[in-house]
């Protein structure tokens, strides 16, 4: 070993990524936004319709030729794009994820004009966040994020794109996991755009449902569950998850919900959902399962990469086993069962399934 850098010398020449390029590549925000930036203007798309030249893509993308040639090159540089020939590119492998039609939608995930992306940009403001604990989304774009996805059609209707991309395969796991014949009636809080309440009830075919969002979730998710055919199944309702609930139910399903919101918004939306139960009723909860002891690098990244969306978009948190345990305690509530982690296809995150009954 050599120097302070940890063990590889100046040139690398052993093999292993020097601390200090580590730090680089991990530090610089260039990366990060030029892929934004990339997927917002369509780029990959462009180049797989043969626009390739530094022109022809400047009037396809609305941008200036130069500016635009130097990103493709930091592009390349990246390992995003490949030199083709002088000043023209194409996708690599990494590159092609950028591809609207792409299944995970990763383009979509990064468009600094859709809902995530968007959200994304109020990580330049993570100091105040981890400073004063609360979220940013509101201070950068003057409406809470919920607020504003309810109330921007486009902007929400991007959201609910992302969140029901291959529904079906995330969805079977969990439906798959509970009895829901059991149920007469399920309320799903917060269940826009309404793919799990209609899987669930095509698994329990005797079963009822009532949908609750707020008002703008609650319109888009109509018109879905209308088009599948499951409206004289499943009543839509407009509200606010924080006040009373709108109908009783045996089951009362907060699936990727809580995450969204502090310990102390948690325990009040329990506490709204424990009201509407009926007698010998149930609360199911889905949520992201924590990262495994001794897991894997990548498990512990993004688990930790929801945890920072959600501190600095909500002010929310992905919790552990002992957090869930001690957030249904202060609400009343006993865990009766967990299932899970439940692994489903192209998910980087497993899920778990808790029961919990009133005290």
């Amino acid at each position: 070993m050599s120097g302070t850098d940890g063990g590889t010398d100046a040139s690398g020449s052993g093999g292993a990524e020097r601390p200090v390029d580590a730090l680089v590549r991990m530090s610089n925000l260039v990366t990060p936004m030029a892929l934004r930036v990339a997927a917002t203007l369509r780029l990959v798309d462009h180049l797989r319709a043969g626009v390739t030249s530094p022109e022809a893509l400047a009037r396809a993308t609305g941008a200036d030729a130069d500016a635009l040639a130097r990103l493709m090159r930091h592009l390349a540089a990246a390992g995003v794009l490949e030199e083709s020939g002088p000043g023209r590119y194409v996708p690599t492998r990494i590159g092609d994820l950028l591809a609207d039609d792409d299944p995970s939608r990763q383009r979509s995930w990064l468009d600094l004009d859709q809902a995530v992306g968007r959200a994304d940009l109020t990580f330049l403001d993570l100091r105040e966040a981890v400073r004063t604990g609360l979220p940013q989304y509101e201070a950068r774009y003057g409406a809470p994020f919920w607020g504003d996805l309810s109330a921007d059609d486009e902007l929400g209707a991007s959201f609910d794109t992302l969140m029901t991309t291959r529904e079906d395969a995330a969805f079977a796991a969990p439906v798959a996991a509970y009895d829901w014949s059991r149920a007469r009636h399920v309320l799903d809080v917060g269940g826009a755009p309404g793919g799990l309440l209609s899987a669930i009830l095509r698994a329990a075919p005797e079963t009822r449902g009532t949908l609750l969002d707020l008002p703008g979730a609650a319109a888009r998710a109509r018109e879905r569950i209308v088009a599948a055919g499951m409206d004289g199944r499943i009543d839509i309702v407009g509200g606010d998850f924080f006040d009373e609930l709108p109908v009783s139910a045996d089951v009362v399903v907060l699936s990727f919900v809580l995450l969204n919101w502090s310990d102390t918004d948690a325990s009040r939306i329990l506490a709204r959902c424990r009201e509407a139960l009926r007698p010998g009723g149930r609360i199911v909860l889905l949520e992201r399962a924590e990262a495994p002891p001794g897991g894997t690098r990548t498990s512990d990244l993004y688990f930790s990469v929801l945890d920072m969306r959600m501190l600095v978009f909500l002010g929310g948190r992905v919790r552990t086993d002992r957090e869930w345990a001690d957030l249904a305690d202060a609400a009343g509530l006993d865990i009766v069962s967990k299932t899970g982690p439940l692994v489903s296809p192209n998910v980087p995150l497993d899920s778990c399934l808790w029961e919990l009954a009133p005290r």
